[in-house]
């Protein structure tokens, strides 16, 4: 099963667009990348870039460093679990 990254709508057009796009274009991930209307982080949806990787609230300062955070949670769980099923 292939790695999933959710984010929230709200959060996408204000800081994160350019996440997505690169998690979507990049040769090196097999991540699904699925965006919904609300992820009920209404508090930090305002404050910060942020995403669920697999369920888990990965927060920045900024939408790259919420992208390195994001690329490092994706390591760490291969590290972690390899190729078994998430």
């Amino acid at each position: 099963m292939k790695p999933l990254v959710e984010f929230c709508a709200s959060n996408v057009a204000s800081y994160t667009q350019v996440v997505v796009d690169a998690l979507e274009n990049d040769p090196e991930l097999d991540v699904d990348v699925l965006e919904y209307g609300c992820l009920g982080y209404c508090g930090e949806c305002y404050m910060e870039p942020f995403a669920l990787v697999n369920g888990k609230l990965v927060q920045a300062p900024s939408a790259e460093a919420l992208l390195d955070k994001i690329k490092k949670e994706l390591q760490d769980e291969e590290d972690i679990y390899g190729d078994l099923p998430l």
